[in-house]
């Protein structure tokens, strides 16, 4: 396990570091509104791929867990088929619909005609990402994580060059073919990655016959998985598709014209998120590879190995997460003054950390209750969390003295109620405590030692006349010295969780 989540942290921060620079690169070139015009359609594509993939690549990813623990990989052969057939049944009318419809999508559920031209290139994009993600999770799920690791990080790669190379060849243009011209580098970069997994699959998983698994008991214990998930995913996704919709319009009903809430949309959702997000790709590594163990430990009636597994999990996250906000909340201003030249990229910095904290905890442990098979309670704990956030979003954005702090408070609030439940879930099904030292008082003094102590460095050195990119290095460098020295003064011991839990 701690293999696997280091070969896809190290992944998903390549991914992180790739991604976000070309973010940066990619705000420089079209810049906060256009920024805003594409974030705006990333809902929709949210939205199919809950209706098609969501449920899928988790159904699929247990499964393989399951046949790959006897080394069936035959059966692992015919999973993977199943899913395929099934996601293409489920596309190719939504995907139609999607492209028939475009026009009243745009103009009257995203209420803007500019989006339509990226609406009709999400279709063939969505296809190819669930190509890619069905074979991902079926390498996940029989404990093969190098391959699917290699072929993420290429594929972040190849994205950044795709969209930026036709961005650069064809600007300028305008807001619609401009969104247009993102979302076909991102369908390149998709053909690479489902050409590379697919041909990885048949070398790693052998060629040869399928097992004599009776399809429809295959189909319907896929479904038994995926439906909730699915649903959950579905539901979820238009919750944050009207919230996403909403918050552009309710700004301009504050007062704001449609240009500046499209800006400032896009700031928060496409500067400042992605800067705090950047962290996170550790806990998403531990939620891909905590899935298919949880499956198999409970499977083998291991439940005690099942409660250690999640409290490293949950340890590792904190002390991870915790004082990488803390240092984030220190330089992000400056930070994202920086690389977004954008003043506005550290508005609410300190709340949006917390937020993503919390969700980092919440993301955990929906992981742990889907590998658990309580993908029900896991459902009903993250639709209660997005219906937080709309309310907070529906009753305070419109609102012209609070305007986006609505927005950005419900975030953190609605990821505290998830956690929650979703901690009381996991607890009632193997009967795991919390254990609030390691968990949170340790890390959380040493994080909040750490972020004041920075935080005077840093301020004291720009004085002195350091520039800020330098200014931040040298923060960043003693607040991990400072950090590693607190826990060690509580006794914390990090190399403790590289030990295999009994």
């Amino acid at each position: 396990m701690v293999g696997g989540t280091l070969l896809l942290t190290f992944s998903g921060l390549f991914g992180q570091v790739v991604g976000f620079f070309y973010r940066i690169a990619l705000s420089r070139l079209i810049g906060a509104e256009l920024m805003g015009l594409y974030q705006l359609i990333m809902p929709v594509y949210a939205v199919l791929s809950s209706l098609t993939a969501a449920g899928l690549t988790v159904a699929v990813s247990a499964l393989s867990a399951r046949y790959g623990a006897h080394g069936d990989f035959a059966a692992i052969r015919q999973v993977r088929r199943t899913s395929l057939r099934t996601f293409f049944a489920l596309l190719i009318p939504l995907g139609a619909a999607t492209i028939l419809c475009s026009d009243p999508i745009s103009v009257y559920l995203l209420g803007d005609a500019r989006t339509r031209l990226g609406l009709c290139l999400l279709v063939p994009c969505l296809a190819l990402t669930g190509i890619e993600n069905l074979q991902k999770h079926s390498f996940f799920g029989a404990g093969r994580v190098a391959p699917p690791a290699i072929c993420e990080m290429a594929e972040q790669v190849i994205r950044a060059v795709a969209v930026l190379g036709l961005l650069i060849a064809f600007l300028p243009q305008n807001g619609e073919r401009t969104v247009g011209l993102i979302v076909l580098g991102m369908c390149l970069c998709e053909v690479f990655s489902a050409g590379a997994l697919t041909l990885l699959f048949r070398r790693c998983m052998g060629t040869g016959r399928e097992a004599r698994l009776d399809g429809g008991d295959l189909r319907r214990e896929m479904l038994r998985i995926a439906l909730p998930v699915g649903g959950t995913a579905l539901l979820g996704n238009l919750m944050g598709s009207a919230n996403a919709v909403l918050i552009p319009r309710l700004l301009v009903r504050g007062g704001a014209t449609v240009s500046q809430a499209m800006s400032a949309f896009g700031v928060i959702n496409g500067m400042t998120l992605p800067m705090l997000m950047m962290p996170s790709a550790f806990v998403g590594a531990l939620g891909l590879v905590l899935v298919p163990r949880l499956a198999k430990a409970v499977a083998l009636g291991r439940i005690e190995q099942a409660k250690a597994q999640l409290c490293r999990v949950m340890e590792a996250t904190s002390l991870l997460i915790l004082p990488a906000m803390a240092l984030l909340t220190v330089i992000g201003p400056h930070l994202g003054v920086l690389l977004f030249r954008d003043d506005r990229a550290g508005g609410y910095i300190l709340p949006l950390a917390v937020g993503v904290a919390l969700s980092c905890y919440q993301a955990v442990l929906g992981s742990a209750l889907n590998g658990l098979g309580k993908q029900s309670a896991a459902a009903g704990n993250m639709l209660l969390s997005d219906g937080v956030q709309l309310a907070f979003t529906w009753f305070l954005v419109g609102d012209p003295r609070i305007g986006l702090g609505g927005y950005v408070t419900g975030l953190w609030v609605s990821a505290l109620v998830g956690a929650a439940l979703n901690l009381r879930a996991a607890r009632n099904a193997i009967g795991v405590k919390a254990q609030p030292f390691t968990w949170l008082v340790a890390p959380g003094l040493a994080a909040l030692l750490m972020g004041l102590c920075c935080r005077l460095l840093f301020h004291k050195l720009l004085a002195v006349g350091l520039g800020a990119g330098t200014a931040c290095l040298a923060a960043a460098g003693f607040g991990v010295v400072l950090y590693l020295a607190a826990l060690q003064a509580q006794g914390v011991r990090c190399l403790r969780l590289g030990e295999q839990p009994k």
